[in-house]
């Protein structure tokens, strides 16, 4: 079964575009129940303490960090949007489509919220009601779910060496001859008859002298 050809530019960008539009509006509509339906600051239970319900207005990033200095988390996400954006138009691989546009879509989804909700431009507070006390204490939001699961899937695609343009790096095998194709001096089809080798450890052969001709040693 032949490999499928990479990605097209403009394919990759759709894919990423496509995605990061129906994650952005996933969180954005799970974040209107939520403001919708619970009541502030309320513990809801849904499957007992395992999944919770718990609304929230944070200003801060996980765990409650930085409450005060909201802008720069608001700084921080336009900075990974715009790389995001700009690393696009060098993928050509499915994989990375899928990530990338899942990533963007929940970088996008705080982002909206920093830069929409009260109390204002740039400094909004970010919707979380979802809490799973079991796995973690912090309470999170659909767009930190896409962030930190593709940020596993960014690593994992790092680590198995698949490049943008949906190449794979290639890792030398025990006994593969090195990259670099030089031949050692005194190794190669020129060298010398009475030096084969390169090794300084090995002296130059003796040479028998012809006869009448004074002994050189």
């Amino acid at each position: 079964m032949s490999a499928r050809p990479p990605l097209r530019a403009a394919a990759a960008g759709i894919i990423i575009a496509s995605l990061a539009v129906l994650v952005l509006a996933a969180d954005q509509f799970a974040k209107h129940l939520a403001i919708t339906f619970l009541p502030p600051e309320q513990a809801v239970p849904v499957i007992g303490d395992a999944l919770v319900l718990y609304l929230i207005r944070n200003p801060g990033a996980a765990f409650s960090l930085g409450e005060g200095v909201t802008w720069v988390f608001t700084i921080a996400l336009a900075g990974v949007a715009g790389a995001i954006s700009v690393i696009a138009r060098r993928v050509h691989s499915r994989a990375w489509a899928v990530i990338l546009g899942l990533l963007l879509g929940g970088v996008l989804g705080n982002l909206t919220d920093r830069l929409l909700r009260e109390p204002g431009f740039p400094v909004g507070h970010v919707v979380d009601f979802i809490s799973t006390p079991w796995m973690m204490p912090a309470i999170y939001n659909v767009a930190d779910i896409f962030i930190v699961t593709m940020m596993i899937g960014v690593a994992l695609l790092v680590l198995i060496g698949l490049r943008f343009d949906g190449t794979r790096e290639r890792k030398p095998a025990p006994g593969d001859a090195p990259a670099d194709d030089s031949t050692p001096i005194g190794t190669g089809e020129d060298r010398d008859s009475l030096f084969p080798t390169a090794a300084p450890e090995v002296g130059a052969p003796t040479v028998t002298p012809e006869p009448g001709e004074p002994r050189r040693d």
